[in-house]
């Protein structure tokens, strides 16, 4: 218990200098964006590479895979039922709330918290793969069918495997699956990006924070507070049921299962809604939202199972 928190800590401490340099502006006003830019398809990339290719492939197609996908589509259903019964939404608008409340960032947020917190970064590749190959193409078909855009079937179906994350994840797997590593300057080359990819993430994340103000003057407030609810505190109910009595998943794998669940909202979300022009406060305002109260609920999750 003192260590997952001590892993916390950690992670807090890094986001806590993250958002002083924010405040000072060190490294220019678009600093967090160029991080956050490098990490993604750099450091990240490389990290997973790593930590996937040294891994058993037992460990990545593990049923974390189906508790993600039953997870995420339950909270997603929940929010698309309160959408059009209460909000009286547009199907593209429910989307993006859809999205916002079920699609956790396992890529900001999710490599920092099972690297230091729980000490296993092969819990986030499952939801990794889930969310890209599977939860991904299946939004983006829904905002092209209900927006003005031409549905494009070839993006759908190829923008998985455009992105620098699932890509390296992909050769991870098969480095893991033929035991062929690559030589060693390279494998050091690689490794050596791969440790920048989660201070660089968390410095980040805590220098996007300054000056963020959710809700104001927002007129989706009832839609952002529901879709905050649903991800931050009903998602990670939603997997402990399905992990404990589905699969009967106890002790730390149980808890992994409900700490990746209760990561904040995914950085995509706001991604495709301004892709489309779609519930763009809605998804904004929700990352932000359940960012902030991610590390609180992950304390409480510790404290409750660890």
């Amino acid at each position: 218990m003192l260590g997952l928190l001590g892993g916390f800590a950690v992670v807090g401490a890094v986001i806590l200098v993250g958002y002083i340099a924010g405040r000072l502006t060190i490294g220019g006003p678009q600093a967090s964006f160029t991080l956050s830019q490098v990490a993604f398809f750099v450091t990240n990339p490389a990290l997973l590479f790593t930590v996937l290719a040294g891994a058993e492939l037992d460990s990545v197609f593990s049923e974390y895979v189906p508790i993600a996908l039953l997870s995420s589509l339950a909270i997603a259903l929940l929010y698309v039922l309160i959408s059009r019964f209460l909000f009286r939404r547009p199907a593209a608008e429910t989307a993006i709330g859809a999205m916002a409340s079920s699609y956790v960032n396992a890529n900001n947020i999710g490599i920092p918290i099972t690297v230091y917190a729980l000490g296993d970064p092969t819990l986030i590749a499952p939801v990794l793969l889930v969310q890209l190959l599977l939860l991904a193409p299946m939004y983006l078909t829904v905002l092209d069918l209900t927006s003005a855009r031409k549905p494009s079937l070839r993006a759908v179906f190829t923008q998985p495997f455009r992105n620098p994350m699932i890509i390296a994840s992909l050769l991870g797997v098969a480095v893991s699956a033929t035991g062929l590593r690559p030589p060693a300057p390279v494998w050091d080359s690689v490794s050596l990006l791969g440790g920048a990819a989660v201070p660089m993430v968390l410095l980040s994340f805590g220098m996007s924070i300054p000056g963020s103000r959710p809700l104001e003057r927002s007129p989706d407030r009832l839609q952002v507070l529901t879709a905050t609810i649903l991800k931050t505190a009903i998602m990670p109910v939603a997997a402990y049921v399905v992990a404990r009595y589905l699969f009967g998943l106890d002790g730390e794998r149980l808890l992994g299962a409900v700490v990746v669940a209760a990561l904040p909202a995914a950085q995509n979300t706001f991604m495709f809604a301004t892709r489309y022009q779609r519930g763009i406060p809605l998804a904004r305002d929700t990352i932000l939202l359940s960012s902030l109260l991610a590390i609180p609920a992950l304390v409480v999750i510790a404290a409750l199972l660890a």
